[in-house]
């Protein structure tokens, strides 16, 4: 039996410190395979071996104070959930905390306030109003970190909650002290600490609610795209029309769309005629035309006309859900420039501890006392939070793989991001990516005197009976209804030939008319060139008299060349890789400018050829579209497959062009460098904003300037550094995928 993959919500984790053990819990756990954690979704993606269950594996977080649950599309539990909870506690905190915090600071601030406390309340009154208040607050919305806090800590694995758990309590329990038994504290040492311990859960609770806000924003883009599915559609039952929810529309259902109105299945066209927005998908803005056979996307919006549609595909087999599953697989990978913070969060929770007593212990013995140590090991556990740390990359990474969805880049895996923003060589498949993927009639020129389009009718007329592509690529030339053809024979590897109206028409390679004693020689020139710009020379003769030749070739798309341009700007270096011979290969790289071609290349031979490219250390990126570029899309650092193509090469590839459209290739491209800008900026902010304020906190700066940073402005400096590396992360919402 293979591994599956099961995606759990997790519930308890407050920072990276929490998403650190829990993956390892679930690693160790029995069958499994992998476990990877992200902070920022708080989920879990784990790899599940044998016969085991997903349910068996979620006991494994029993011991912890984490809570597993398996993933469901329609979970009753949102982010919205989690934003309104911790605005309630942030407000119910903050309503606790206010008349303390006027109390004792404006006390201190102002010395009216401070005498019409004394002579209205009295010393002992106001001290025991705070402690009831402050007490309230740690018992209420302060709960949280209490409750589990203390349980990691007494299991020896400390986390944000326990830091914030040993600081809050601290400063409660020496001022509740100070308050009921002073004469435990040294002579003059009796002070209260009660506003630190409220103000303190109140920032960190106002921080996390801001910082669940934003992630909501960061996962905005798959929310976006999952309520571009309508929630009821007009199914034909009968001969009514019956709007049902989308959740009962079946596969074979006919839909009916009306102007404006967004598509809600997948499906062909069986009656009307309308432009479809389909930007969602493919990220082009223009609309397209849909008539009837043609095939449509649920989620897309419908212009003008009125549209039936037969669904092919609903619910999670739609390429909307896909798209969703590929994000939400992309969001929950861990990039490789995160292992650096994972191994400083691992041991940064037990250090900061240490820390922190080792600063009460240096105050104690040649500090002024235990207030100020109480201070100084309070402040540290407070600011040393390491959630800025863990929200760094995935962070980016949700909101940069979400931004990249709406332009119509897909990256499977997450990883892709960084690997893609380091590529220094591109390969190209040649045939359905730089090109259409289909011959076409390129050129068409005919002997003096001629008729251009009775020739056309002719020779299409007899073209129309063979098979061969060259063949229809001639005939789709031609707009009108096709002559009767007699005698018609078709030579393998040669040419046609037919009476067509009385005339004698054959039509084929240069030594087919040979063979048949048709003089050349007014045309062969002009076939030498054809051949050489890498199109198929075509003769044509009529009752044994050459009429014209024609230049048969697979176009190039017409962003091809603005893509490879694009990549050239970045100095990524451009090459194609074809199985055509080396002289149409040739031709076609001189027209497209590409500097290097590897021709004649079977299947098995594009990865060898790869290999060969890697050479050096680069980093290679391949892009193709077909069944034979799926092994190629699979062995690269970076595999890349049009849209347009085979599911099984879009199953090999690292990235997918929803669109097709070739300059997704260098838009993809300027995403993952602007993500990994993104998150190198944020890991640097959240290793730099720790590395300065810890040594503030612990006292530093007291012996030269008298600076001790108190409690309270920690709290408020640890919410906000986690609301910074956030907020920095949201810009990439805004990224177009141009050049910075």
């Amino acid at each position: 039996m293979g591994d599956t993959t099961v995606l759990y919500d997790i519930e308890g984790m407050s920072c990276a410190g929490c998403a650190s053990r829990v993956e390892k819990t679930l690693q160790n756990a029995p069958g499994v395979a992998s476990a990877v954690v992200n902070f920022a979704t708080k989920q879990a993606r784990v790899s599940l071996s044998g016969d085991v269950s997903a349910e068996r594996v979620a006991e494994a977080l029993q011991t912890t104070s984490y809570v597993a649950r398996v993933h469901e599309e329609q979970d009753a539990r949102s982010d919205d959930d989690e934003v309104r909870d911790l605005r309630r506690d942030a407000l119910i905190a903050a309503v606790l905390t206010a008349p303390v915090f006027a109390i004792e600071m404006g006390g201190h601030l102002i010395p009216a306030v401070h005498h019409w406390v004394m002579n209205t309340l009295g010393m002992g009154t106001s001290w025991l109003l705070q402690f009831v208040l402050v007490t309230a607050v740690l018992i209420w919305p302060g709960r949280r970190f209490l409750v589990t806090g203390f349980p990691a800590l007494f299991r020896g694995a400390p986390e944000m909650n326990a830091l914030v758990a040993l600081g809050t309590t601290a400063a409660w329990g020496y001022s509740t002290i100070a308050l009921f038994a002073p004469g435990l504290l040294p002579e003059g040492r009796a002070q209260i600490y009660f506003e630190a311990a409220a103000v303190i859960v109140t920032l960190i609770l106002v921080g996390r609610w801001m910082e669940a806000r934003a992630r909501g924003k960061a996962s905005a883009a798959i929310r976006s795209l999952m309520e571009l599915q309508p929630a009821v559609a007009r199914v034909r039952r009968g001969e009514a029309w019956v709007e049902v929810p989308q959740a009962e529309i079946a596969v074979g259902d006919v839909v009916q769309v009306r102007p404006g109105e967004r598509i809600a299945v997948d499906g062909v066209v069986t009656r009307g005629v309308s432009f479809v927005d389909e930007s969602m998908i493919t990220g082009e803005p223009v609309p397209v035309e849909r008539g009837v056979t043609a095939e449509v996307v649920g989620g897309t919006l419908n212009g003008s006309g009125a549209l039936e549609i037969r669904a092919t595909a609903v619910g999670r087999e739609t390429v909307l859900a896909g798209i969703v599953r590929l994000v939400e697989e992309a969001q929950a990978t861990k990039l490789p420039i995160q292992a650096l913070a994972d191994r400083v969060v691992a041991w940064f929770v037990p250090a900061v501890i240490v820390i922190a007593l080792a600063a009460i212990g240096v105050w104690l013995t040649v500090g002024p006392g235990v207030d100020a140590a109480l201070v100084a090991g309070v402040a540290v556990l407070i600011v040393a939070c390491p959630c800025a740390m863990g929200l760094a990359t995935p962070t980016s990474v949700m909101v940069g793989s979400g931004r990249a969805a709406e332009l119509g880049v897909l990256f499977r895996r997450g990883d892709a991001l960084q690997r893609l923003a380091d590529v220094d060589v591109v390969a190209f498949d040649k045939t359905g990516t730089l090109t259409e993927g289909r011959p076409e009639l390129i050129d068409f020129e005919v002997v003096d005197g001629a008729e251009r389009e009775e020739i056309l009718r002719l020779v299409a007329g007899v073209e129309a009976l063979s098979e061969h592509p060259i063949s229809a690529a001639i005939t789709r030339a031609f707009d009108g209804n096709f002559p009767e053809v007699d005698g018609f024979e078709a030579i393998v590897g040669m040419g046609v030939s037919g009476r067509v109206e009385g005339h004698e028409v054959l039509v084929g390679a240069d030594r087919f008319l040979t063979q048949a004693g048709i003089d050349l020689r007014f045309l062969e020139e002009r076939g030498a060139f054809f051949a050489q710009l890498g199109h198929t020379p075509i003769y044509a003769a009529i009752d044994g008299e050459l009429v014209a030749v024609m230049g048969v070739a697979d176009p190039i798309k017409p962003s091809t060349v603005d893509a490879l341009r694009s990549l050239a700007t970045r100095d990524i270096r451009a090459v194609m890789i074809t199985g055509d011979n080396r002289a149409t290969a040739e031709a076609i790289a001189m027209q497209l400018g590409v500097d290097e071609v590897v021709a004649e290349v079977l299947p098995g031979g594009k990865v060898a050829a790869l290999e060969g490219l890697k050479e050096g250390g680069r980093t290679v990126a391949f892009v193709g579209d077909g069944i034979n570029d799926a092994p190629a899309l699979a062995a690269v650092d970076v595999g890349v497959a049009l849209g347009t193509g085979t599911d099984v090469a879009m199953e090999a590839a690292d990235v997918v062009l929803a669109s097709g459209d070739l300059l997704g290739v260098a838009r993809a491209q300027e995403i993952s460098r602007q993500t990994l800008r993104n998150i190198r900026q944020n890991l640097f902010w959240a290793f730099a904003y720790n590395v300065a304020l810890i040594p503030v906190a612990a006292g530093v700066l007291y012996p030269p300037w008298g600076v001790l940073l108190s409690p309270m402005l920690a709290a408020g400096a640890m919410a906000l550094s986690s609301v910074f590396v956030v907020s920095n992360a949201l810009r990439l919402r805004f990224i177009t995928g141009e050049r910075a």
